[in-house]
């Protein structure tokens, strides 16, 4: 076939998903809308020459010379279109449309269990309290030799394909033989797939007399509910300062972020409000009687810090309602829609922009080729001058008269200044190829300790001659490091490794108690914190 005819065949097809798109998404709008006024939507395909189209894609399946998958060409084509339109909307195929609401929701049908491969050898390194692996009688530590009949031990199996193994329907029960303390066990341990929950927070825990401390990893469907439990707890025990850590949080569903900035109010406030060009203004407000309403609030961003994560920091800084330390966020102020098709697939299609309380939008610029879009984030602290930042942006003032800005993400009150050593492409390349993983799974997983977790958070460091072992183990690797180099990046390879520790001895939340003790960000927060004591 000559390449011009390939090309209109695509470009065809190309017409032909648009249309499809427009009327699947037409429908699919009417049946969520209902029949609110202004919001009936004819769909786009209902045009005098549609039956072309459909009469191409039939020859194409019934008479081309080479068969033809209809479904792939439609999914590419629908894909180009949605990539043109901003850096947000996207189409998910069925398992990642599947995926996504795993994510969002925090729950998947599965055992419950979390490995690294070291050496080709499946190693548990986390179990989920309570879920069915746990409860099967499966160890951190152990090794898994064979998924059912399939051997995955020595073979490099490829993650997806493990995942494949060990996913399944609630309910049915899976054989995995397990070597453990260098022997292999007599029989296999059969688990029974069950729905697993994981929460959307990281940790809650008073990390100083008087000051909580919660990380939020995503705005889930359960998030709101989990983080008043949090504040509840952490009131209970004394809190009456808070530090919430946002940083590396994308977001999620958009309601969440409404719900957890009620909790800092006492009575009915503005959070957010949309428009867009087909949607109307929407306001949204926050419940009455929040239950950390009163007290002192720092919120933790960074350059990931984005959509429902800036809601609340938005919301916070406008109302003066606390403090906000870190980096300038992402700058997401887009408001997605997710439509369904009927095999499973969606469009996540952006239908609105938001606005802060005091009408701030936070989205960064981005070209009608948004693949070169406006982007400060990677660069480093000389940048962070408000006449570079937002040079395109307005200026606003809060009741209180502080100053805050719109256009490219909300910029924190207090900066913490860019770690060179954690950006270094050589600091990069460790975890790039998990070289502290490897290290850590294979020098500290010989024995239990023998400390309890209270004696190991408060009184373990790495030891001199380990830190040592580590570089003398990436220069084996063949990654060369000058003495300069790894003096520069001892403090923070070293926290990474006493969290991994703590991670496979004491479980998650001893990860991130573990790195806070030497996070810059949580260490200006507490001083902010316990300075307002004075």
């Amino acid at each position: 076939m000559q390449k011009g005819t390939k090309r209109n065949l695509f470009v065809a097809a190309t017409y032909a998903a648009v249309l499809l798109l427009g009327i699947l998404l037409g429908q699919n709008y009417v049946d969520e809308q209902g029949s609110k006024p202004g919001n009936s939507l004819v769909p786009i395909g209902l045009s005098n020459n549609t039956w072309k189209i459909q009469q191409l894609l039939d020859l194409v399946a019934d008479s081309y010379v080479d068969s033809v998958n209809v479904d792939s060409v439609q999914n590419g084509a629908i894909n180009h279109i949605i990539s043109h339109l901003d850096p947000y909307s996207s189409y998910l195929v069925p398992n990642e449309s599947q995926r996504q609401t795993e994510i969002l929701e925090g729950t998947f049908e599965g055992i419950g269990m979390e490995y690294f491969n070291l050496n080709d050898t499946l190693m548990i390194v986390s179990l989920i309290n309570g879920g069915p692996a746990d409860k099967a009688g499966f160890r951190v530590g152990d090794k898994l030799l064979k998924i059912g009949n399939q051997t995955v031990a020595g073979i490099n199996i490829s993650r997806e394909r493990v995942e494949k193994l060990i996913r399944g329907r609630r309910g049915t029960s899976l054989h995995i033989h397990v070597k453990r303390d260098f022997e292999e066990l007599a029989a296999p341990i059969k688990v029974v797939r069950d729905q697993v929950t994981v929460s959307s927070l990281d940790v809650v825990y008073m990390i100083r007399p008087g000051i909580g401390y919660v990380k939020v990893r995503r705005f889930g469907i359960n998030t709101g509910d989990e983080f008043r439990q949090a504040v509840v707890e952490l009131r209970k025990q004394g809190a009456t300062k808070l530090i919430l850590d946002l940083r590396d949080n994308g977001g999620g569903y958009f309601h969440m972020a409404i719900k957890m900035a009620s909790e800092f109010f006492s009575d009915r406030r503005l959070v957010v409000y949309t428009e867009g060009a087909h949607e109307e203004k929407q306001t949204y407000y926050s419940d009455e009687g929040g239950n950390f309403s009163t007290g002192e609030l720092v919120v933790l961003i960074n350059e990931n810090t984005a959509s429902a994560s800036e809601i609340v920091a938005g919301a916070v800084q406008d109302w003066d309602r606390g403090t906000i330390i870190g980096r300038r966020s992402y700058g997401k102020g887009i408001v997605q829609e997710q439509y369904d098709f009927s095999d499973g697939s969606t469009v996540n299609l952006s239908i609105a922009r938001y606005f802060t309380p005091l009408g701030r939008s936070i989205q960064k610029k981005y070209s009608p080729n948004w693949s070169n879009m406006v982007d400060f984030n990677n660069m480093y602290e000389g940048l962070w001058a408000l006449d570079t930042l937002y040079a395109h942006g307005k200026t606003f003032k809060t009741l209180g008269g502080k100053p805050v800005y719109s256009g490219g993400g909300i910029l924190p009150d207090i900066v913490v200044p860019v770690d060179s050593n954690a950006l270094s492409l050589f600091y990069q390349d460790l975890i790039q190829y998990s070289f502290i993983e490897q290290f850590v799974y294979t020098r500290f997983t010989k024995k239990l300790p023998a400390y309890s977790i209270d004696n190991f958070l408060q009184g373990y460091h790495l030891p001199d001659n380990e830190y040592h072992r580590f570089i003398d183990f990436v220069r084996a690797e063949g990654f060369l490091i000058s003495d300069r180099k790894k003096n520069d990046l001892r403090r923070v390879i070293e926290s990474d490794i006493e969290a991994l520790v703590g991670r496979y001895y004491f479980g998650r939340e001893a990860y991130f108690k573990v790195k806070n003790r030497s996070d810059a960000f949580v260490r200006r927060g507490l001083e902010f914190l316990e300075a307002a004591q004075l």
